[in-house]
C-alpha cells in the first residue's frame, strides 16, 4: 500500500455534506470507477488537498481485485439563456444538464473479509448536497448491505464526518494515537458490521466497543485494522 500523502484531512468523510433539506436530490449517477476517469479526479483530488493522492497512487487502487473504486456524476450547474417566454423570480437561474460531470469519487480496499475505507472527495463547488452520503450508501450496499463490513479512520475533531458515519451504522470501536502525521491527532477507529447496526461490537474482534455518555476522546487506543492500512490516515474532502 502506498503512503498516504501528508495532507490535514486524511479521513474519510469530511464532514455530512447534505444540504439543507437533508438531501442529495437523487440525481446522483453512481458507475465504477475507470482509468478515463482519473484526469478529473485528479483535478478534483488537487483542488482539495495540499498534499493530493498521485495518478500512480489512483492507478493501483483502481487495479486493486476485489476493492470498489466509484465515481458520482451529477448535472452540471450552468447558467441558460434566459427563457423570454417563461418569466422566471428574480434570482433564478436555469440549468443545462451534463450527465458526464464527475462530481464525487470513493476508493474503498478489500482486506479479506473487511472492506475500509481509503478516499473519499467531492468537487469542491458541488459540497454540501449529500453526495458523499450516497456514494457512501452505494459502497455499503455493494459491499454486502446490513452483512457489510467496513473500516476507517477519522480525527476525533470532524465532528461532521462522524455523525455521518454514525448515521449510516459506524461504531468507534478504538483509538490509534498520533495517527496523523502534520499535527500528531489521533484518530478514531470507526466500523460498519451487522452487529453496529444493533449497537454492538461484538464480532469485531479486539474492539473496545462504543463507551456510552463518553465523548470520542474517551475511546481506547486498540482496536482491529487491516493488514495493510496506512500508516498515517486515509483522506477525505467531502463537505
Amino acid at each position: 500500500m502506498p503512503p498516504v500523502p501528508n495532507a490535514r484531512d486524511h479521513d474519510p468523510g469530511a464532514s455530512d455534506d447534505r444540504g439543507a433539506d437533508g438531501e442529495a436530490g437523487g440525481r446522483l449517477a453512481i458507475t465504477r470507477l475507470t482509468f478515463a476517469d482519473l484526469p478529473q479526479v485528479l483535478a478534483i483530488e488537487r483542488r482539495s488537498y495540499p498534499a493530493p493522492w498521485s495518478l500512480a497512487m489512483f492507478v493501483l487502487e483502481t487495479a486493486k481485485a476485489g476493492g470498489l473504486s466509484i465515481a458520482g456524476r451529477a448535472p452540471t450547474r450552468t447558467l441558460s439563456p434566459p427563457d423570454l417566454a417563461t418569466p422566471r423570480p428574480s434570482g433564478e437561474v436555469g440549468e443545462r444538464p451534463d450527465p458526464d460531470e464527475l462530481v464525487g469519487y470513493a476508493i474503498v480496499s478489500r482486506y479479506d473479509d473487511a472492506y475500509h475505507l481509503m478516499n473519499i472527495c467531492t468537487e469542491p463547488n458541488r459540497r454540501r448536497e449529500g453526495i458523499a452520503r450516497e456514494l457512501l450508501e452505494h459502497a455499503i450496499a455493494e459491499a454486502g448491505g446490513p452483512d457489510a463490513r467496513i473500516t476507517l479512520e477519522v480525527r476525533p475533531s470532524n465532528e461532521g464526518a462522524r455523525e455521518l458515519y454514525a448515521s449510516l451504522g459506524f461504531l468507534a470501536v478504538g483509538r490509534r494515537r498520533r495517527y496523523y502525521r502534520d499535527d500528531g491527532e489521533d484518530a478514531l477507529i470507526m466500523w460498519r458490521t451487522a452487529a453496529t447496526l444493533d449497537g454492538r461490537t461484538d464480532d469485531i474482534p479486539g474492539a473496545e466497543g462504543p463507551v456510552p455518555g463518553r465523548s470520542a476522546r474517551g475511546v481506547g487506543s486498540g482496536g482491529p485494522v487491516p493488514p495493510d492500512a496506512p500508516l498515517h490516515g486515509t483522506r477525505s474532502a467531502a463537505r
